[in-house]
């Protein structure tokens, strides 16, 4: 088992920035990829970014790119999620999650660990 725990959300101004970040515990030496989603309210989940295990090959949605980066320190087993630039669009819960995977997926149904969840409110 290997348990996420979720960090860093809150309320910020269009144009602001939040870092996310996201503590792994249990088995984490069995966890290759990390991947951050993002639910808003009356939609489904969607991928927002994903980073391997070397932290050497990365992906993001397209409505994020070149405002969001994901990174991660494996010394520390925490992943992070700098957001800049926001938009009231951004408003979501963000959800960490962990993959058995040595590539980087960017659908849900490919990853195993969830966590709790963070609410990410941005207002106009």
């Amino acid at each position: 088992q290997v348990q996420l725990v979720e960090s860093g959300g809150g309320l910020v101004q269009a144009g602001g920035s939040l870092r996310l970040s996201c503590a792994a515990s249990g088995r984490t030496y069995s966890v290759y990829a990390m991947g951050w989603f993002r639910r808003a309210p009356g939609k489904e989940r969607e991928f927002v970014a994903a980073i391997n295990w070397s932290g050497g090959s990365t992906a993001y949605a397209d409505s994020v790119k070149g405002r969001f980066t994901i990174s991660r320190d494996n010394a520390k087993n925490t992943v992070y999620l700098q957001m800049n630039s926001l938009k009231p669009e951004d408003t979501a819960v963000y959800y960490c999650a962990a993959a058995n995977s040595m590539v980087v997926p960017t659908t849900g149904r490919r990853y195993d660990y969830w966590g709790q969840g963070t609410q990410v409110t941005v207002s106009s």
